[in-house]
């Protein structure tokens, strides 16, 4: 008797177990849980309005720059186009947005010839100085303007990669520098 009760009580936990989809494993910085990144509004290069809310369904990817970057903001650009060309038919449910921590220089018409050179779906999001702070501050980016010694000026910002799930809650951090499988991987997980 005591025996049956133990096989039975090993099955129902074992059952217990069944249907339940089994967590992701990321290779990416899981910040899921998040008490920011929630909220997003500015235009896009095309001159639409948007919020996060308008990419609901796809999972979304989220990098500030600005287009004259020398190195952080291309290639982490190149590797996004990577892993959309290694998605194939998946790529229809991402969304890169790239979004500029220069509004003075990035203009609508910068942004259009920028970002979708490096994958035709690409968005480049702008905002005025002061839309550009909040959205920042939303995802804890840092930026600032560093003039140069020539009378221009850079931009030293905060160099990672946001990761949204369909559903719009901020899941992932990538550093700067992370290869396109890390991405793919973790893309991947969060289009199941």
């Amino acid at each position: 008797m005591k025996l049956t009760a133990a096989i039975a009580a090993a099955a129902l936990l074992v059952l217990a177990g069944c249907g339940r989809p089994e967590a992701p494993v990321f290779k990416l910085t899981d910040v899921t849980g998040a008490s920011f990144g929630k909220s997003l509004e500015l235009t896009d290069h095309n001159g639409q309005r948007r919020t996060l809310t308008d990419f609901k369904g796809k999972v979304v990817t989220l990098f500030f720059g600005f287009t004259h970057c020398p190195d952080v903001c291309p290639t982490t650009m190149v590797e996004m186009a990577n892993v959309m060309k290694e998605l194939g038919p998946d790529a229809a449910r991402v969304q890169v947005l790239f979004v500029t921590v220069d509004p003075e220089r990035d203009t609508a018409e910068v942004l259009r010839r920028y970002v979708p050179a490096f994958h035709p779906s690409f968005l480049g999001l702008r905002g005025s100085a002061e839309e550009t702070a909040k959205v920042a501050k939303e995802f804890k980016i840092h930026f600032q303007k560093q003039k140069l010694a020539s009378g221009g000026y850079t931009v030293d910002h905060s160099a990672g990669t946001y990761i949204l799930d369909g559903e719009g809650r901020l899941r992932l951090f990538a550093q700067y520098g992370t290869a396109a499988p890390a991405l793919l991987h973790d893309i991947r997980q969060l289009l199941k």
